[in-house]
């Protein structure tokens, strides 16, 4: 995939292959759609390097987020063993975590179907971090009303 053009032939191809009408670059290569009404997904050719970056809006981490979130997802990024070879990246403008995947446009061009089940994985890869993150939550919760719970007791 050496071209923009390529490129925006190759997301046709995966627009007619699976139906979906937001599958459609914009002048510049962006394609932007809400998949599951859950997550934005976003698709970005990168002039030169015969790749495009996906990169899925996961969710929003609150100011407070308990440093261990932060750790869990760096930690999970090491060698790209618990996040399939993609990396987290936090928007700071908006405190949205972002899961950021390369593809290599040649390699997605010939295998459309393998395209789409890497996006079907990456999905499930984000809901799998958000429970991570959530469970996170629930022990800092948890943490807290037994603090309160402590501090009311005969003991107090």
């Amino acid at each position: 995939m050496k071209s923009l053009a390529e490129y925006k032939s190759f997301i046709s191809e995966v627009r007619k292959f699976t139906g979906i009408d937001s599958f459609t670059a914009d002048e510049e290569g962006l394609v932007s759609m809400r998949v599951d009404d859950k997550y934005n997904v976003n698709f970005q050719y990168i002039e030169g390097t015969r790749r495009f970056l996906c990169f899925v809006e996961v969710c929003t981490l609150e100011r407070n987020t308990p440093s261990a979130v932060y750790r869990d997802l760096m930690a999970g990024a090491l060698f790209g063993k618990e996040t399939s070879g993609g990396y987290f990246t936090l928007d700071p403008s908006t405190d949205t975590l972002i899961y950021n995947y390369f593809f290599d446009g040649d390699d997605a061009a010939e295998d459309i179907e393998g395209f789409i089940r890497c996006i079907e994985q990456i999905m499930q890869l984000c809901d799998i971090w958000i429970d991570r993150i959530n469970l996170f939550d629930e022990n800092v919760h948890k943490a807290e009303e037994q603090k309160e719970l402590n501090n009311i007791g005969l003991l107090s």
